[in-house]
């Protein structure tokens, strides 16, 4: 037993070093080759050329990809180095970690091909991947959340196909300034809704808390820090083609304030641990997207980048909490883990600072350049007003993590079924620990695009302090006044403020149960009814005739030969008295 216990063991630990090796060689590639030099690069290969379209494979390497791939190596290096611990049980745990390096690779692919075309392979790729680790644990509530995500997906791999075939007109695949020929707006809107797909922006937001039934580690890596930020990574991207088109950018600055909100007021009267992350992971999406929508991608990017280190972090934290205390995410059970699972409580509380935008950690400084910017950016101020409210509303869900999780009173069992972290999972946090408290100042410090863009005046320093701050005083409330307060201020919304404002019923429900039953109803009355005369049983009864007919035809009676003979006289008649 030790033997196989040991071979477990080296598979993730090879991959974590592996990822490690990458991610390092990736930042001083990326800062002192790319960074230094301040130039992009792209490698292209042509497979062949048909109708004045080039069918090729580029590769851009520039500041955003590599960096943005350096990070992704670093989360999943951590990520294999938790699942040593987390997965310890696990029997299968080559295949495990081939899903997990699977991932990668598309995430990879995703991020370093411009070209539309050619990045449906990471897109597909993060989709199928991503599906397999949701239902990794094969029972009824996992393989549910997996049919949500791939369902919803799917739309998005459908509008980009949709996108490429309408691209055909332009005979060009990449994606820059300057294309905006016939179809150009409507290239441009389904991307973008593809890509909202992907990161669950309104109205596609069921699916990210359900996909919390996928292992831990997964959430961490696939929910936190790659596949959602893909659809932002996409826009981000396709910037350059949709500064030119307004409209489409005035849509997803007011999705991505609506989404924001509305996350961020869930995550407030959530209970489970794992969802109370995912949405906080969703409102911090909604706020790139509302980034990118005012016209300031390099900072969505910043942030994403940020966010990744400290939200990879938070799901880390979370899992050892849930992994020592008997698979227990409740958290009305859970508290008190500061005296039981010190580290992990302590590494939770450092998370929840650096994502309420602590001065000085990593979440400040991108969050502070979207709030400067959003001041000087194109947008109205009821729209301003409800990105403030929603950015103020992080340290709200942040505090409500900490008061039930660390502070609060525990409900839980005896001791005995609890259980102390074991190294690797010590190890992995704390490298994510660094990330999360330098992190942002590293990257500012070597970025030069996102070192200072805008200059707000007092008033607005002013506003963003208050904004960052004011959730603390939602500590005092649910300290001495909670229940008067939820009751009064909120019982007749609680229910459509914990459910998403009904995502679940008019995404979720209806894409997995509407739309299935629409396709048992087709499969029924049109691929068994009368599409199958006019389709596959009548071509076929259609041929056996004219089969028959023609061997009737070449059969040696002398009748069969008179009565041809009759009929092709009577046609030529006929013919020569239409046409003469």
């Amino acid at each position: 037993m030790p033997v196989s216990s040991t071979k477990k063991e080296r598979i993730p630990l090879l991959c974590c070093g592996f990822l490690y090796f990458v991610s390092f060689f990736l930042w001083v590639f990326g800062v002192y080759t790319i960074g230094s030099a301040e130039h992009s690069y792209m490698v292209e290969w042509q497979f062949f050329s048909l109708c004045s379209s080039d069918w090729s494979l580029p590769i851009l390497i520039d500041y955003t990809s590599i960096i943005f791939s350096c990070f992704v190596c670093l989360i999943s290096g951590s990520v294999s180095l938790f699942s040593v611990s987390y997965m310890e049980s696990e029997i299968f745990m080559a295949r495990f970690m081939l899903l997990v390096m699977a991932f990668v690779g598309s995430m990879n692919l995703l991020i370093f091909i411009p070209s539309l075309i050619t990045i449906l392979l990471g897109w597909d790729g993060l989709g199928i991947v991503s599906f397999a680790l949701v239902i990794y644990y094969q029972n009824k509530k996992s393989l549910a959340a997996g049919m949500l995500t791939v369902l919803m997906n799917r739309i998005g791999d459908a509008l980009l196909i949709l996108g490429v075939c309408f691209l055909v007109n332009w005979g060009e695949w990449r994606i820059g300034y300057g294309m905006t020929g016939s179809f150009g707006l409507l290239i441009c809107f389904l991307v973008v809704v593809g890509a909202m797909t992907k990161s669950a922006q309104i109205p596609f937001s069921a699916w990210l808390p359900a996909a919390m039934a996928a292992p831990t580690p997964v959430s961490a890596l696939v929910h936190s820090s790659t596949l959602v930020t893909a659809g932002v990574y996409l826009v981000v991207r396709f910037y350059s083609t949709l500064v030119e088109t307004e409209e489409i950018l005035w849509i997803l600055s007011k999705v991505g304030v609506l989404t924001l909100v509305m996350a961020g007021l869930s995550a407030c009267f959530e209970v489970d641990l794992k969802k109370i992350i995912a949405l906080s992971t969703l409102s911090q999406l909604g706020l790139m997207m509302f980034t990118v929508g005012v016209g300031f991608p390099l900072i969505a990017v910043f942030h994403l980048l940020t966010h990744a280190l400290f939200k990879a972090l938070l799901f880390l934290c979370a899992g050892s909490i849930i992994h020592s205390t008997g698979d227990t995410q409740d958290g009305r059970i859970l508290g008190n883990l500061n005296y039981l699972l010190p580290f992990s409580s302590s590494s939770l509380m450092l998370s929840s600072v650096v994502l309420c935008g602590m001065p000085f950690f990593s979440g400040f400084y991108s969050k502070d350049l979207i709030l400067e910017s959003a001041f000087g950016g194109f947008s109205g101020g009821l729209e301003i007003l409800v990105m403030l409210v929603g950015a103020g509303l992080s340290l709200v869900y942040s505090l409500r993590i900490l008061l039930m999780s660390v502070f609060g009173q525990n409900y839980g069992s005896s001791l005995v079924s609890y259980s102390v972290e074991s190294g690797y999972v010590v190890c992995s946090i704390f490298i994510l620990s660094i990330g999360g408290i330098m992190g942002g100042w590293l990257l500012q410090s070597v970025w030069v695009g996102v070192n200072g863009l805008s200059v707000v005046g007092v008033f607005g320093k002013t506003v963003i302090s208050v904004v960052t701050f004011f959730g603390l005083s939602y500590g005092f409330v649910s300290y001495f006044l909670v229940g008067m307060f939820k009751e009064k201020i909120f019982g007749g919304l609680s229910r459509f403020l914990s459910s998403m404002w009904f995502m679940n019923l008019s995404s979720g429900s209806f894409l997995a149960g509407i739309w299935l039953k629409v396709g048992k109803e087709m499969h029924l009355y049109l691929d068994m009814g009368w599409m199958e005369v006019l389709g596959g049983q009548g071509v076929f009864s259609f041929l056996e005739g004219g089969i028959k007919m023609s061997f009737l035809m070449q059969s040696e009676n002398f009748f069969s030969h008179v009565r041809i003979f009759l009929a092709l006289l009577t046609l030529v008649m006929i013919s020569s008295i239409w046409f003469f």
